[in-house]
């Protein structure tokens, strides 16, 4: 149904396709919020769905590895041994989706549609519910990658409001409400993290550079844009951060693309927390061209020391991050 009615926004004229650009059912009972308008006042942000928590994963910077990093802050964040986390993934990249090839769900078929609400339901694999607009997208050949989208930045809000409030994450009531919703943000400060900024109620948000002046650059500017918008931030990671040899007994960090000094540095100035610095690692690349999360991937040997310390890193974030919304929770609960 949903790809028929894809077929013909992308190929012909039809009314008023800015109010539905996903081509969802008339029926839908859960009517997204209206972006803030300068006449009409800002409305109150909202939770989303059956959702406790959400949670951030930007960049501001195209090609510094955001994405991946988001599909396996996802990953282990339901693999924490504290306690048996419910998460789920939004791809909010509407131009540039990456979480369904990173997933193993770059061949997924179309998401079925609740029959009661009429909302989207989420695409699974490795145990994490996913929603990309990959999946709404026309397919050629079996495969939607070649396939792009057109959008001004009406069509593009109006899809973003729906992803983020018209995707049931409880199948139907079938599981509970999600603990936490990874949300991978597309590159820059425009339509779609204002979008999210303005609408939805965020828990937290983890930043992601790596070493060279022109990514902190970026991120600067990225911080800044979050904190207008009343966006927590829960800390930076600096991917890529330096390279160990794997074959070396004693490797030392190799910084090839430049020390982490003005990353510090940075991060320091504007009082950011530090959340780790992960190293180069081949087998996170690989692994996700494969479609599964390296925090799912047996040890590597080939990538020697340096796949140790990515996991022992990437776990050490998780938990500071859920140890951070849980902290803000109980604030809140008790103001």
């Amino acid at each position: 149904m949903i790809n028929v009615m894809f077929r013909r926004l992308f190929t012909t004229t039809i009314r008023n396709p800015h109010d539905n650009p996903l081509g969802l059912p008339k029926n839908n009972s859960r009517p997204a919020p209206q972006i803030p308008r300068r006449a009409g006042g800002i409305e109150p942000k909202r939770s989303i769905p059956n959702v406790h928590h959400v949670l951030l994963v930007s960049s501001c910077k195209g090609g510094v590895g955001k994405s991946t990093i988001a599909a396996n802050v996802a990953t282990a964040l339901s693999l924490l041994p504290s306690r048996r986390l419910r998460v789920g993934l939004l791809d909010l990249d509407i131009f540039g989706p990456s979480i369904p090839t990173l997933m193993g769900l770059k061949h997924a078929q179309e998401p079925e549609v609740s029959t009661s609400s009429g909302a989207l339901l989420p695409v699974t694999n490795h145990a994490v519910p996913t929603m990309s607009m990959a999946y709404l997208l026309p397919r050629s050949q079996g495969s939607q990658e070649d396939t792009p989208v057109v959008w001004r930045g009406l069509m593009v809000q109006k899809a973003v409001q729906q992803l983020l409030f018209q995707v049931d994450w409880s199948f139907e009531g079938k599981y509970p409400p999600l603990d936490v919703l990874v949300v991978d943000l597309p590159p820059g400060t425009g339509d779609i993290p204002l979008s999210v900024g303005q609408l939805v109620k965020v828990d937290g948000t983890i930043l992601v550079s790596t070493p060279q002046d022109v990514s902190l650059s970026d991120t600067r500017r990225g911080i800044s844009m979050l904190r207008k918008l009343e966006i927590p931030l829960t800390g930076i990671v600096l991917n890529n951060a330096y390279y160990l040899c794997p074959t070396c007994k004693d490797p030392n960090p190799q910084y090839i693309f430049g020390p982490p000094a003005s990353f510090h540095n940075t991060a320091r100035s504007l009082s950011l927390p530090v959340l780790a610095e992960l190293p180069l690692v081949p087998g996170v690349s690989i692994s996700g061209d494969r479609g599964v999360p390296y925090m799912l991937i047996a040890s590597q040997d080939e990538d020697g020391k340096g796949s140790t310390q990515w996991r022992d890193r990437m776990k050490a974030v998780v938990s500071q991050t859920w140890e951070d919304i849980q902290a803000k929770r109980k604030a809140r609960e008790s103001s």
